[in-house]
Formats: C-alpha cells, sequence, structure tokens
C-alpha cells in the first residue's frame, strides 16, 4: 500500500545536500512493489484524498512525475508518463484490427483509455464502463488533459459494473479493453480477471476478427508472479494469441 510521509528525507532519516547543512523538511510518498523493494518520491503537494464507495482515491503532485493518481494504495499512472501505459494499451489492437469501429472500455474511469483511442478515425462508438461515478467525476475534474475525451459525441458512459453492462447488453464490439485495477481480493475487479468471464461473458460480445486486451500489472514473471503470470496463463486457457485466429487476445 502507499504511503505518505513528511520527514527530513525518507523514512524520518535526516539527509545532507553535501555541504553538511540538513535538507529542509520535504513530504514523501512511498509504496511497496515488493517484499524487498519499495519506491518513493517527493510531493509537491496532495492535491486530494478520499475514499468512494468501492476504493481509496489520492491525487498527488509530484516533484518528479507531476500529478499522480493512486486507488487503493497503488499509483495508477503519472502526469508525465502515463502515454505510455495508455498508448501501448491501445494502438496495437486497433492498428492491428481491419476496421475497429465499435470498441468496449472495462474501467478506464480517468479517461486516458479513451482519449487513445478516440485518435482513431475509424471509431465510431466507444463504451466506456466504470463502476465508480466519484472516480470518473474526480477525473473530469481535475485532469485536464482528458476533457476532449469526455466531451467526445462518439464516448458513451456508463456507470455500472462491467460484467453486468456487457451481460446485458446484445451488440458486438470489434476490441474490448480491459483498463482495470489489479486483480486485489475483494478489491471490485477482482471478478474480471477469471477464466469464466473471460470464456463467457468477454468472447461472446466480441464480432468476427475481434480483439481483447488487458492490462496484466507489472511484467515481472519472478517477481510478480500473482498478477503478471496469472493473468497470462488465464487467457490462454480460453484465447489463442495468433494473428490466424477469428478472436484473439494481444
Amino acid at each position: 500500500m502507499g504511503d505518505i510521509s513528511c520527514s527530513n528525507g525518507i523514512n524520518g532519516y535526516s539527509s545532507s545536500n553535501g555541504n553538511g547543512h540538513a535538507q529542509r523538511k520535504s513530504c514523501w510518498y512511498e509504496e511497496e512493489i515488493e517484499e524487498n523493494l519499495r519506491w518513493c518520491f517527493a510531493l509537491n503537494s496532495i492535491l486530494h484524498t478520499g475514499a468512494t464507495q468501492y476504493q481509496d482515491i489520492q491525487l498527488l503532485d509530484t516533484k518528479p512525475f507531476g500529478k499522480a493518481l493512486v486507488i487503493d494504495g497503488k499509483l495508477q499512472s503519472a502526469e508525465i508518463d502515463e502515454f505510455i501505459y495508455h498508448e501501448s494499451l491501445v494502438h496495437p489492437a486497433l492498428l492491428h484490427h481491419v476496421n475497429p469501429k465499435s470498441i468496449f472500455i472495462m474501467g478506464g474511469g480517468e479517461g486516458s483509455t479513451a482519449r487513445e483511442l478516440l485518435r482513431h478515425r475509424t471509431v465510431e462508438k466507444v463504451v466506456m464502463c466504470d463502476i465508480d461515478q466519484e472516480v470518473v467525476d474526480f477525473c473530469k475534474s481535475y485532469l485536464v488533459v482528458n476533457r476532449e475525451a469526455f466531451r467526445d459525441p462518439r464516448l458513451d458512459l456508463v456507470i455500472n459494473d462491467a460484467r453486468a453492462e456487457l451481460e446485458r447488453r446484445e451488440e458486438l464490439y470489434d476490441v474490448i479493453i480491459g483498463d482495470l485495477a489489479d486483480p486485489i481480493e475483494g478489491g471490485p475487479c477482482y471478478q474480471l480477471y477469471t477464466k469464466s468471464f473471460y470464456e463467457f461473458t468477454i468472447k461472446p460480445r466480441l464480432n468476427e476478427g475481434g480483439i481483447f486486451v488487458t492490462q496484466a500489472g507489472p511484467a515481472g514473471v519472478f517477481s510478480h508472479t500473482e498478477v503478471f503470470s496469472c493473468i497470462y496463463n488465464t487467457l490462454r486457457q480460453v484465447f489463442k494469441c495468433k494473428f490466424t485466429d477469428k478472436r484473439k487476445f494481444l
């Protein structure tokens, strides 16, 4: 989980600027990556901290990365480099598809995935389904870079559980994207990473030649086996990652 502390240096240890003078008091964000690894960075300010019905949320103004969104104690994205994650999530799938017109986003409340999708001229409709209205409203207010995406008439914003929404709808999609938090047991996204969900909810909602893509946590095949490896192995039981398959995942 992420922690915020104010100290001279990190975790209460004083530090020097090299001239024998103590550095002035700073506020730091710290997050455990794995058992023997943590990262931390200095903050300019804490812009918002609170809790919704589903999750805890913080918006931090960090010194190295600009604004950073933290949900349930895990850093979700940072202003300076969020484009790397979102471009990688969106563009390979859409460029591989012959003619992507209809897209369904599971999650994506901050609006960045929708922003990247709406850059494609072939896209006619993007359904963004997020369970947490408060997070969506919060991101609309604070994340200025995505405001145009929320105003785009092609975007259909739905507040609902993604599983329930996909099961309720009859239409098929060219691309389905899972822009979700990691599958923390008991969390709002846990059931959206299961074999039964992929097989009986996702796959039937894909058009012929449709593509499913999902985030899968850090790609640490040895140190993050509870996320990346588990998701990959679950997907393999339902989809085949081959370009010749009629329905596939990337």
